[in-house]
């Protein structure tokens, strides 16, 4: 299959929108960011091919529960996803400048 030079991106309630639509519609994307969100569901199956994957929040995010943020990193892994997790320490529920140079790499390495 060829990969699909597509980046799924999205922010706090996006990003979760955006990882649940990769995750039930497994291909090889461009890429996916998920900045302070989490897996609405865990239960997926199907493979990404090592799509990189990077999931940016902070360890006291009021929305985002951490451990929910570990299970979707474990869930995009057994996908086969290459995922890069970054937990931020007391950074609340924003985005900060290491989560736009991840971004900027991201799109880069998919040109």
């Amino acid at each position: 299959m060829k990969p699909v030079e597509i980046i799924v991106l999205g922010f706090s309630q996006g990003a979760c929108l955006a990882l649940e639509y990769a995750a039930r519609n497994p291909l090889q994307y461009g890429g996916i960011i998920a900045l302070s969100g989490a897996l609405i569901t865990l239960e997926h199956n199907g493979e990404m091919k090592n799509t990189p994957v990077f999931i940016g929040c902070s360890d006291d995010d009021p929305h985002i529960p951490l451990e929910r943020v570990l299970m979707t990193t474990k869930a995009f892994e057994k996908m086969k996803a290459h995922v890069t997790k970054k937990i931020y320490h007391k950074e609340g529920h924003r985005i900060n400048e290491d989560e736009i140079a991840a971004i900027k790499k991201i799109i880069k390495e998919t040109k």
